[in-house]
């Protein structure tokens, strides 16, 4: 190539070829934007990523404002009011109104309810049945319920003791030749008689210890049918005027098997001359299972059976109902006593106003506050002509420190606690676990992969090997080792959580960097001139950022099923409320009162799934090259 450098150009050499028309920049038709606007758009327009950044909005308002603004107790354990129903509808509407379906319930027939907890007052139960959804239908068990009613006594020998009679024996009562006393017994009916272990028997009044201090009224035999015996008229034949004496049953052994007997009632009557017929109508008894109830609340009607005594063919009714729980904890109270200090702490706060002089028609209820709504009576001490007491009814809530009836919009669970107040103040700690744990593994990993990923070398492989050394130690090991030594508070597991949680990260960022640290436009800026520094953060990092935000975002819900799964284990956060440890008390309770579980889970799944497509939709947002990728 001939060298031109001796030759000098003038300016008169040059000439335009283009004078007609000006030649400048073509105008944009868009206005100019940025990364992140233009991230910010591209994030717009997938919709479920929208939809899940919402409701991410709203759970994390919601763990802020609902601990903070809901009135109710979630400290101090509220037994009376455990396990109340979901309510956001009034009672009767049939969704979402308080109320809870029982079915198969014992029902008591004498009281016309069903069955429920003795804490509960029988006018309370009436006040919150909804209705009998199946009416009630009697069952047969052989056994004593103090529901049931009717069946058979049954007195059995016992087959482990061979040889041995078994004695039912009444208490000892007094009998005169004059007092017209009988006595009836009705065995089991002909259904139950043809069974083969029944055996033979004898009644007879006792009067001494010896074997001829007895009067006969039935020999050893299987005749079971109805016995009515002139118990004076045999006294007369026998030449007795009076004795003190036991009516027995006796029930002969067999050495293969063992023996019983029923029977349906026993009835000891008197003429007019008889002085004890109290006690033979307490000793009398034609209903198995109230004599059986009764037996040792009784004395005057006590049998004593020396081998087993039992009941065969009881009935007990069984129904299925709806029942308010709200109207059965916090309704209209039964007839309360209240001290005269009570009230007179009432007045003083301003909730009431009193004149004992006066009576109760002075009573007046001047806040919500007041537990009472009206007094009914009033006691005033004879010596000292002071107000002793009175009693009042009034609302139950009132009592409670309620102004207002309450309503839990998931329920309560086995403490009394308001199930959607400790949801959310539980997620609260989960939450700023999660996002602490995650923001230091995110930044810690972010260095160490950089580091490691950039330059290399004998400083990756050693970075390397101490990653694979610490993944080596189990995650649970870590965190038990923790536990013990720092104890079960929210600072140790984010210690333990971070221990080993942001390798994760490192990995990737390292991979990223391995990825992007060869490009061309990397080797052109590093050619130019540009520090270590400005090739991290200027060109390799900004290209990374779309997997490495969202394992980091990822990271977030793993946190808060770490801690669930610890609460599992018994190694749950202590002294603060945490989703974990509610959700594994609570699962007990999944069976019967599955609201407790559910609700949550639903929660805790919103959670997850909003963070994943958020996680997503940050990934495409930043780097449309890894849409659609894992």
């Amino acid at each position: 190539m001939a060298d031109m450098s001796h030759i000098e150009f003038r300016s008169d050499d040059f000439k335009l070829v283009q004078t007609d028309i000006r030649i400048m920049d073509k105008k944009l038709d868009t206005k100019p934007t940025t990364f992140l606007k233009d991230a910010f758009r591209r994030f717009c327009k997938n919709k479920s990523s929208v939809a899940a950044a919402i409701i991410l909005a709203i759970l994390i308002v919601l763990t802020i404002l609902v601990p903070w603004l809901s009135p109710y107790n979630i400290d101090d354990v509220r037994t009376p009011e455990k396990f109340l129903a979901p309510k956001l509808f009034e009672a009767g509407t049939g969704f979402w109104d308080g109320t809870r379906k029982k079915e198969h319930v014992v029902y008591d027939s004498i009281n016309g309810v069903p069955a429920l907890s003795e804490k509960y007052s029988i006018a309370s139960i009436k006040r919150s049945l909804i209705s009998l959804t199946v009416e009630p239908e009697p069952t047969l068990i052989d056994s004593a319920s103090q529901y049931g009613t009717g069946g058979l006594i049954v007195v059995a020998t016992d087959a482990a003791v061979a040889d041995k009679d078994v004695y039912m024996t009444s208490k000892s009562l007094e009998f005169t030749d004059k007092g017209a006393y009988t006595l009836d017994v009705v065995f089991g009916d002909e259904e139950n008689v043809s069974n083969s272990k029944l055996g033979e028997y004898c009644v007879y009044l006792k009067t001494g210890e010896r074997a001829e201090d007895r009067l006969m009224i039935r020999d050893f035999s299987s005749d079971y049918s109805p016995i009515s015996f002139n118990i004076s008229q045999a006294m007369k034949d026998a030449g007795l005027s009076s004795v003190a004496g036991q009516i027995v049953f006796e029930v002969r052994s067999s050495a293969d098997a063992f023996r019983y007997i029923l029977i349906d009632s026993v009835k000891l009557s008197g003429g007019e001359r008889a002085k004890n017929l109290e006690e033979l109508e307490a000793v009398s008894f034609d209903n198995a299972t109230v004599m059986i109830n009764n037996a040792d609340k009784n004395s005057l009607g006590y049998w004593a059976c020396s081998g087993r005594k039992g009941i065969h063919n009881a009935e007990i009714f069984y129904c299925d109902y709806i029942i308010d729980t709200y109207m059965l904890v916090y309704g209209d109270a039964d007839l309360v006593t209240y001290s005269a200090t009570e009230l007179n702490g009432w007045i003083e706060r301003g909730w009431c106003t009193y004149d004992y002089n006066v009576g109760p028609e002075s009573f007046v209820r001047l806040t919500n506050d007041c537990p009472v709504d009206y007094v009914e009576s009033q006691t005033v001490l004879k010596v000292t002509k002071k107000l002793s007491s009175i009693s009042a009814r009034g609302w139950n809530y009132r009592k409670m420190g309620y102004s207002k009836m309450p309503s839990f919009i998931l329920g309560t669970d086995a403490s009394g606690f308001d199930l959607f107040k400790r949801a959310f103040a539980g997620l609260r700690t989960s939450l700023i676990l999660g996002v602490c744990t995650a923001a230091f593994c995110f930044l810690f990993g972010l260095v160490w992969g950089a580091i490691s990923g950039y330059f290399g070398g004998n400083v990756d492989l050693f970075m390397e090997r101490f990653c694979e050394i610490l993944s080596g130690v189990p995650w649970i090991v870590v965190m038990t080792l923790c536990i013990l030594h720092l104890g079960n508070n929210i600072t140790t597991f984010f210690l333990a959580l971070c221990m080993t949680g942001w390798m994760g990260t490192a990995a990737r960022t390292r991979t990223q960097f391995y990825r992007f640290k060869g490009r061309e436009y990397v080797l052109a800026s590093r050619t130019l001139g540009s520090s270590d520094m400005r090739l991290i953060f200027k060109h390799i990092l900004p290209n990374s950022m779309g997997t490495i935000i969202t394992s980091s975002v990822f990271m977030i819900t793993s946190v808060i099923f770490s801690e669930a799964t610890l609460a599992y284990l018994n190694l749950g956060l202590q002294g603060v409320q945490s989703f974990g440890v509610m959700m594994a008390t609570n699962q007990q309770y999944l069976g019967i009162y599955p609201n407790l579980v559910i609700f949550p889970a639903v929660i805790l799944a919103l959670m997850e799934i909003s963070f994943n497509l958020f996680g997503n939709g940050l990934r495409d947002a930043i780097n449309p090259s890894l849409k659609g990728s894992d």
